[in-house]
Protein backbone atom coordinates (compact mmCIF):
# COMPACT_ATOMS: atom_id res chain seq x y z
CA UNK A 1 0.00 0.00 0.00
CA UNK A 2 1.64 3.19 -0.91
CA UNK A 3 1.23 6.61 1.14
CA UNK A 4 -0.87 9.87 -0.04
CA UNK A 5 1.67 12.06 -1.06
CA UNK A 6 1.79 14.70 1.81
CA UNK A 7 2.06 17.10 -0.99
CA UNK A 8 -0.96 16.94 -2.77
CA UNK A 9 -2.67 16.82 1.21
CA UNK A 10 -1.51 19.98 1.66
CA UNK A 11 -2.11 21.49 -1.49
CA UNK A 12 -5.75 20.37 -1.12
CA UNK A 13 -5.78 21.51 2.68
CA UNK A 14 -4.58 25.04 0.78
CA UNK A 15 -7.40 25.26 -1.43
CA UNK A 16 -10.06 24.56 1.17
CA UNK A 17 -8.56 27.39 2.94
CA UNK A 18 -8.57 29.54 0.41
CA UNK A 19 -11.75 28.47 -0.74
CA UNK A 20 -13.05 29.01 2.74
CA UNK A 21 -11.25 32.53 3.00
CA UNK A 22 -12.77 33.26 -0.29
CA UNK A 23 -16.33 32.59 0.39
CA UNK A 24 -15.95 34.99 3.38
CA UNK A 25 -15.01 37.91 1.70
CA UNK A 26 -17.56 37.35 -1.23
CA UNK A 27 -20.33 36.92 1.60
CA UNK A 28 -18.70 40.13 3.24
CA UNK A 29 -18.66 42.11 -0.18
CA UNK A 30 -21.77 41.30 -0.97
CA UNK A 31 -23.12 42.05 1.98
CA UNK A 32 -21.17 45.85 1.76
CA UNK A 33 -22.77 46.22 -1.67
CA UNK A 34 -26.44 45.48 0.05
CA UNK A 35 -25.65 47.50 2.38
CA UNK A 36 -24.46 50.58 -0.06
CA UNK A 37 -27.37 49.66 -2.16
CA UNK A 38 -30.00 49.84 0.58
CA UNK A 39 -28.73 52.69 1.74
CA UNK A 40 -28.88 54.55 -1.93
CA UNK A 41 -32.36 53.82 -2.51
CA UNK A 42 -33.06 54.81 1.10
CA UNK A 43 -32.30 58.06 0.56
CA UNK A 44 -33.96 58.51 -2.43
CA UNK A 45 -37.40 57.03 -1.46
CA UNK A 46 -36.65 59.55 1.42
CA UNK A 47 -36.45 62.49 -1.33
CA UNK A 48 -39.33 60.98 -2.98
CA UNK A 49 -41.87 60.97 0.23
CA UNK A 50 -40.70 64.56 0.74
CA UNK A 51 -41.95 65.76 -2.21
CA UNK A 52 -45.33 63.35 -1.74
CA UNK A 53 -45.58 65.08 1.68
CA UNK A 54 -45.06 68.64 0.26
CA UNK A 55 -47.54 67.96 -2.91
CA UNK A 56 -49.99 67.25 -0.02
CA UNK A 57 -49.65 69.53 2.01
CA UNK A 58 -50.21 72.36 -0.57
CA UNK A 59 -53.18 70.01 -2.05
CA UNK A 60 -54.59 70.67 1.38
CA UNK A 61 -54.22 74.19 1.28
CA UNK A 62 -55.61 74.23 -2.27
CA UNK A 63 -58.53 72.18 -1.04
CA UNK A 64 -58.78 75.22 1.94
CA UNK A 65 -58.96 77.85 -1.02
CA UNK A 66 -61.58 76.13 -2.86
CA UNK A 67 -63.46 76.26 0.27
CA UNK A 68 -62.71 79.46 0.49
CA UNK A 69 -64.17 80.23 -2.80
CA UNK A 70 -67.29 78.77 -2.45
CA UNK A 71 -67.77 80.43 0.69
CA UNK A 72 -67.59 83.43 -1.10
CA UNK A 73 -69.55 82.96 -4.02
CA UNK A 74 -72.28 81.98 -1.39
CA UNK A 75 -71.70 84.99 0.12
CA UNK A 76 -72.73 86.83 -2.82
CA UNK A 77 -76.73 85.74 -2.41
CA UNK A 78 -76.77 85.50 1.44
CA UNK A 79 -74.67 86.50 4.58
CA UNK A 80 -70.98 85.20 4.93
CA UNK A 81 -71.53 83.60 8.14
CA UNK A 82 -74.25 81.52 6.71
CA UNK A 83 -72.30 80.55 3.57
CA UNK A 84 -69.33 79.72 6.27
CA UNK A 85 -71.86 77.35 8.15
CA UNK A 86 -73.26 76.05 5.23
CA UNK A 87 -70.00 74.75 3.80
CA UNK A 88 -69.08 73.17 7.23
CA UNK A 89 -71.79 71.62 7.26
CA UNK A 90 -71.64 69.72 4.27
CA UNK A 91 -68.12 69.42 4.47
CA UNK A 92 -68.86 67.25 8.70
CA UNK A 93 -71.27 65.45 6.18
CA UNK A 94 -69.11 64.40 3.26
CA UNK A 95 -66.68 63.35 6.58
CA UNK A 96 -69.04 61.10 8.66
CA UNK A 97 -69.79 59.30 5.31
CA UNK A 98 -66.36 59.09 4.66
CA UNK A 99 -65.66 57.74 8.19
CA UNK A 100 -68.23 55.40 8.30
CA UNK A 101 -67.39 53.53 5.17
CA UNK A 102 -63.78 53.59 6.32
CA UNK A 103 -64.89 51.77 9.57
CA UNK A 104 -67.19 49.29 7.06
CA UNK A 105 -64.11 48.46 5.45
CA UNK A 106 -61.99 47.81 8.64
CA UNK A 107 -64.44 45.49 10.15
CA UNK A 108 -64.38 43.45 7.17
CA UNK A 109 -60.46 43.31 7.26
CA UNK A 110 -61.13 41.81 10.52
CA UNK A 111 -58.08 40.73 13.13
CA UNK A 112 -54.40 41.84 11.84
CA UNK A 113 -53.19 38.52 12.28
CA UNK A 114 -52.54 36.35 9.33
CA UNK A 115 -54.71 33.57 10.29
CA UNK A 116 -53.52 31.58 6.95
CA UNK A 117 -49.92 31.97 7.87
CA UNK A 118 -50.30 30.90 11.76
CA UNK A 119 -52.98 27.85 10.37
CA UNK A 120 -49.81 26.54 8.48
CA UNK A 121 -47.55 26.85 11.12
CA UNK A 122 -49.91 25.06 13.50
CA UNK A 123 -50.06 22.17 10.67
CA UNK A 124 -46.42 22.41 10.67
CA UNK A 125 -45.83 22.20 13.88
CA UNK A 126 -48.46 19.24 14.55
CA UNK A 127 -46.60 17.41 11.90
CA UNK A 128 -43.13 17.52 12.64
CA UNK A 129 -44.72 15.91 16.43
CA UNK A 130 -46.55 13.33 14.52
CA UNK A 131 -43.39 12.85 12.57
CA UNK A 132 -41.01 12.24 15.84
CA UNK A 133 -44.22 10.28 17.47
CA UNK A 134 -43.73 7.63 14.85
CA UNK A 135 -40.25 7.89 15.20
CA UNK A 136 -40.04 6.55 18.75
Amino acid sequence: MTQPDSRADESIADLVRDLSEQTSRLVRDEMRLAQAELKDKGTKAGVGLGGIGAAGLLALYGLAALFTAIIAALALVMDLWLAALIVAVVLFIIAAVLALLGKKKLQQVGSPVPEHAVENVKADIAEVKEARNREH
